[in-house]
């Protein structure tokens, strides 16, 4: 019997090609993806404007920590809260300090008054974060694959949880955009190993920030130590060097703030131990005294903000470790480390913050990036398996024209979800932005805006024209509300209400009766009526709640702008965007009151 003639050595079509050309179609595969920096910087640059422009404030302590002092800071009076105090001086003028330097820039431009300030402050952070964004973006298509960095982009641009981060005055956000710049210092060795650029970033948004978002450098200097155990005494020692540079430049930063924080406070004082203090140490309650939410908060609020990016971030590392278990890859173990050294900073920092009573948000906003990164990982690994055009396969099996169709369809689903959020929350929550306008025509030197159940929506003193006030009159709520900045000029006669001893402050949330003025003494009062509450069976108001907008003896209506009356509105409503149409069945759709600006009558 003659033998079998010799098995060919090439099987498939491709195995026929060149090594050389092989490398090029891959690397054509990846052209298809990428794109020029300037471009996804313009991508990053208009989502983020975009939320500059029509975000509503999410949460009050943006207003009253952040907007309020900067206001102080330029026009020499605002709102103060208890770790403003010199007694507990838990927030640090440095961070304040420079963002008060863009909002009086901001009066060198023509046309300029309060409301433009506070405006041009938000356009500067939005500019920050899509450089920040851009960095990041470039260092992963850079790191990882062009590919990957598309979905990065997705991830973000069209994610209600970026309309509500990237443009925010709050430390969180700060640390997020220094999040992404240490990241993309670490995650980029072209040029070599960046380890101290990549501490020095995560440790400004710690220092000038939130002092707990540089734990998220944890993975990437553990990395360094782990690849430096294992190297030769020369790359020990380069290793070690690095390590140290960082650490310097921690020590500096925390030497600059100090001497802000001292000069401001007129003692010496490191603001970010102290907040640090408080949250970990604290004896009379810490965050705990301001609500405690289940451990599922953050994964409703993730789903909420990112939807199904929230679940591919997730699955993220299990599909990781699974792509590597079944299939063959020429990657190295220094490779395949790497990528898990990517992946954990988004699950570091959940677990972290799942497990602390207080929830809030904002505090997710440092790992959105990461959660971005994971996702479009995730998603990269999934279409990988789901391209398999094996027919011996049963992926293989599916025509390629399907394929395509499910991946499009799932993709423009999540962004039309997103952007049925965004808009939902825009349409439903941006009262408290525009019904303040009014004033510049109506209002006086010297009056008063006073604020009763409604105290948490006020937008900051810049919606207020110059020299008219923000007061509080009682409502329901039992807590502890700002006090004033003393405008007091002692001392050197520079902003002497920041180290001037307060009255009324305390860290225990105990409410404090000064806060309040006479109603009679209000000028305008802002007030919302909800009528779908009044239509309840045996509605009463709260003694100290009466529906201002009704009492038409003593109040006019200046303005009034529709307001989601959250309450009587079905969650998926209050979730997405739903048309007000007749055909919507009224089980499905928003019910509304009235966020009112109101004069009192003389």
């Amino acid at each position: 019997m003659p033998p079998k003639p010799p098995k060919p050595a090439f099987e498939k079509k491709d195995d026929f090609v060149h090594p050389s050309a092989k490398h090029a179609k891959k690397a054509a595969i990846k052209n298809a993806y990428a794109i020029e920096p300037i471009s996804a910087f313009y991508i990053f640059l208009v989502a983020n404007l975009v939320a500059a422009a029509f975000a509503p404030i999410q949460d009050c302590d943006e207003t009253f920590n952040y907007w309020e002092p900067t206001h102080y800071l330029s026009h020499g009076y605002g709102l103060q809260t208890w770790e403003y105090s010199p007694q507990y001086a838990v927030r640090s003028w440095l961070y304040i300090g420079l963002h008060a330097i863009f909002g009086n820039l901001r009066r060198l431009f023509p046309r300029t008054n309060k409301v433009a300030e506070f405006y041009f402050v938000r356009y500067i952070l939005a500019f920050a974060c899509a450089f920040c964004q851009t960095l990041m973006w470039r260092a992963t298509c850079l790191a990882l694959n062009p590919r990957v960095g598309i979905f990065f982009i997705m991830a973000l641009v069209f994610s209600p949880g970026n309309f509500h981060s990237s443009a925010a005055y709050l430390p969180s956000s700060f640390a997020m955009y220094m999040a992404m710049l240490g990241a993309a210092a670490f995650m980029n060795w072209r040029g070599g190993i960046k380890t101290s650029q990549g501490m020095f970033w995560f440790a400004v948004g710690g220092v000038f920030g939130w002092p707990f978002a540089a734990a998220l450098c944890a993975p990437f200097v553990l990395e360094e130590c782990f690849f430096a155990i294992f190297s030769d005494n020369e790359r020990l020692f380069e290793a070690i060097m690095r390590l140290i540079r960082g650490v310097v430049s921690v020590i500096v930063l925390l030497f600059f703030e100090f001497c802000i924080d001292t000069f401001f406070y007129k003692k010496a004082e490191i603001a970010t131990w102290n907040i640090v203090k408080y949250n970990l140490f604290s004896k009379t309650g810490g965050p705990e005294l301001y609500g405690t939410e289940p451990w599922h908060f953050y994964f409703k609020n993730l789903t909420l903000n990112f939807n199904v990016w929230f679940v591919l971030a997730l699955l993220s590392l299990p599909l990781f470790v699974l792509q590597k278990m079944f299939s063959r890859s020429s990657e190295t173990f220094q490779s395949g480390l790497r990528t898990v050294v990517f992946l954990s900073p988004f699950y570091m920092w959940l677990a972290i913050f799942t497990l602390q009573p207080h929830k809030e948000e904002r505090f997710m906003y440092p790992a959105y990036p990461f959660l971005a990164l994971n996702a479009a990982l995730s998603l990269h690994t999934l279409l990988a398996a789901f391209g398999n055009a094996d027919p011996k396969s049963l992926v293989g099996k599916i025509p390629a024209k399907l394929k395509l169709f499910v991946v499009a369809v799932s993709l423009i689903l999540s962004v039309d979800i997103g952007l049925a959020r965004i808009w939902g929350l825009y349409s439903a929550y941006s009262a408290p932005m525009s019904v303040y306008s009014p004033l510049f025509e109506v209002g006086g030197s010297g009056d008063s805006v006073c604020f009763g159940k409604d105290w948490y929506r006020f937008p900051s003193s810049y919606f207020l024209p110059r020299d008219m006030h923000a007061k509080f009159v009682r409502s329901e709520f039992r807590g502890l509300l700002p006090g004033e900045f003393s405008e007091a000029r002692t001392g050197f006669g520079f902003w002497s209400g920041t180290w001037l001893p307060t009255i009324g402050l305390n860290d225990r949330n105990e409410e404090d009766y000064g806060k309040y003025v006479d109603l009679k003494s209000c000028m305008f009062l802002v007030d919302t009526q909800y009528p779908e509450q009044q239509k309840t069976l045996g509605w009463k108001a709260p003694p100290n709640e009466p529906d201002y907008v009704a009492d038409t003896d003593h109040w006019r209506e200046v303005k009034c702008v529709p307001f989601l009356d959250a309450a009587n509105t079905p969650f998926l409503a209050r979730a997405l965007w739903v048309p007000d149409w007749d055909v919507i069945p009224e089980n499905f759709r928003r019910k509304w009151g009235r966020h009112c600006l109101l004069q009192q009558k003389r």
